[in-house]
């Protein structure tokens, strides 16, 4: 059987036609129906990965939380599954905010970050009643505690805090270390706590930390939890302020391709959790209720690009270039970050990969392309190529740039699809356009 197929959602095989089959479903008439470019997320890999993450960390650590990182990808459908596994929600930004409460997600699971949130987005979510706020800066300090002592509202809230800590992952996705945009810096996070404590309207019942993502290692977790830890245990010391709430971020690294080698949510769970309870043995200190914040690592494998061939160049180098009728507008990420992925032809899966081709986007830019130099059977006009992974920061990311259509998306579950988002359409383009 192809290894790559190993990237796919749980459920994935290839059947009697020789044709990709992820949840029962065939992928090759499924993009028939539905056209292509074509997003597929499989139900039971969604709730699977939440579950490990619930059991791995809880096992532990009982008093943990889980809560998905909605950045990684977030829909209605999706908040209402997450609602149902019983995790919490982290949001960014008001749109994220507006599709929880589209989906009815309960306010009080859910978190609200962002390094630059507005007075409209902090007084909605005020009125929704949200869980926690993850303070970032002193400005929205001030700001939050104003609003919420107009409101008649105690907010509890969360101070981030930037450790200072390599994460050793790209520059674009670190935001742990000095001179991050993100948080409060060490220098500043004392004046952060006791500010916190004196203003009206905020309750400050914890810390909370990020240091970057796709880590491969335990090391930047551990390097936070000393300094954020030892930062509580003054602040207990100085303000008798104590530690209920550490909120750890996530960032867990996934596979993308069949090279790649990353630790299981077992490693995270038990050095995170093991570390805390050192930590909090040697400085005396309660354990506090642990929260942590997967996104891509519960939702990237679930997901399942599909596109059709189109065009077929030889050019010098020589390089065969296998032109797809999606890409950077779908997934900028190869783009943005040089990310790598697999794909399979989903129309012959059985089939011995024998030429070497690198796929490529329609769009304007010579740097869209999909996968570079990638094995795969002669590849022919109408053929149908699946690329495995993409369940996390494709489709937030994605644009219209070359006035694309962004693509369907089709939840797949017990041998069925069910379309939860459907393709754009032109006149979607022209809608907001004033005459």
């Amino acid at each position: 059987m192809n290894n790559r197929i190993t990237l796919f959602p749980y459920k994935t095989n290839i059947n009697d036609a020789d044709h990709l089959s992820i949840g029962g479903c065939d992928a090759v008439e499924l993009a028939a129906r539905y056209g292509t470019p074509l997003y597929l997320f499989d139900e039971p890999t969604l709730r699977g990965r939440c579950r490990e993450f619930k059991d791995e960390f809880g096992k532990r650590h009982p008093n943990t939380t889980v809560v998905y990182a909605g950045k990684a990808f977030l829909h209605t459908s999706l908040a209402a599954l997450l609602k149902e596994e019983g995790l919490g929600l982290d949001v960014v930004s008001g749109g994220e905010l507006h599709i929880a409460k589209t989906a009815d997600f309960p306010p009080e699971r859910i978190y609200f970050h962002g390094n630059n949130k507005s007075a409209d987005e902090l007084s909605a979510a005020l009125k929704q009643q949200v869980g926690r706020i993850v303070v970032d800066n002193i400005d929205e300090l001030r700001v939050l505690a104003a609003l919420a002592d107009e409101s008649g509202r105690t907010q509890d809230i969360l101070l981030r805090i930037t450790p200072g800590v390599d994460a050793h992952t790209h520059s674009h996705i670190a935001t742990g270390g000095v001179g991050s945009k993100f948080g409060f810096a060490l220098c500043d996070a004392e004046e952060g706590i006791s500010c916190a404590m004196l203003l009206p309207g905020v309750n400050l019942v914890g810390l909370h930390f990020h240091v970057g993502s796709l880590i491969d290692e335990a090391t930047p977790y551990l390097d936070a939890l000393d300094v954020v830890m030892k930062l509580a245990f003054d602040a207990k010391e100085k303000y008798a302020v104590g530690l209920r709430e550490l909120n750890v971020g996530g960032g867990y690294a996934v596979p993308y391709t069949v090279e790649d080698k990353v630790p299981d949510i077992s490693y995270y769970a038990g050095q995170i959790t093991g570390r805390i309870m050192v930590l909090c043995q040697s400085l005396n200190m309660a354990p506090p209720k642990l929260v942590i914040e997967p996104g891509r690592s519960i939702v990237a494998q679930s997901g399942v690009a599909l596109y059709r061939v189109g065009s077929i160049k030889d050019v010098a180098g020589p390089v065969r270039y296998v032109a797809v009728d999606g890409g950077m507008a779908d997934n900028i990420r190869p783009a943005l970050y040089a990310a790598r992925y697999e794909a399979v032809l989903a129309n012959r899966m059985n089939e011995e990969n024998t030429e070497q081709v690198t796929i490529a986007g329609h769009f304007c830019e010579s740097g869209d392309i999909l996968v570079h130099d990638i094995m795969l059977p002669p590849v022919s006009s109408g053929d149908i190529i699946a690329v495995p992974v993409c369940g996390a920061y494709c489709l937030p990311m994605a644009s219209n740039y070359n006035a694309a259509l962004r693509p369907p998306i089709v939840m797949l579950s017990d041998d069925s699809d069910r379309l939860v988002r459907r393709r754009e359409t032109y006149q979607d383009i022209t809608r907001c356009d004033m005459p």
